[in-house]
């Protein structure tokens, strides 16, 4: 093999390699992907933990998520249904609020 052709292939091989992971994934995964979105645009994301060891309290941790959806006021229905078409190029095929796992506020 030629190094020009070597070299061609070394620069086409991620190319390809990252327009396949561009690629739409199942509705079924968009879904479940995309209820994340949605819950991030229904309410701020908290997490609290600490750790205690036998010396005792060794350290915690709070962290707080806030979505730019939240922000804007976004309707999570929309950005349910929005996600799922960006990721698949299908519509859900069922609403958010038919979901499960989904709590409305």
């Amino acid at each position: 093999m030629s190094g020009r052709r070597v070299a061609f292939l070394a620069v086409l091989t991620p190319v390809l390699l990252g327009l396949a992971a561009c690629s739409p994934v199942p509705v079924a995964q968009a879904e479940r992907i995309c209820l994340d979105d949605a819950r991030a645009a229904r309410s701020p994301q908290g997490e609290v933990g600490f750790g205690v060891g036998s010396g005792g309290f060794r350290g915690g941790y709070l962290s707080i998520g806030v979505s730019s959806d939240y922000i804007a006021g976004r309707d999570p229905s929309d950005v349910y249904n929005n996600c799922v078409m960006r990721r698949s190029g299908q519509m859900p095929t069922r609403p958010l609020y038919e979901q499960p796992g989904w709590r409305g506020k």
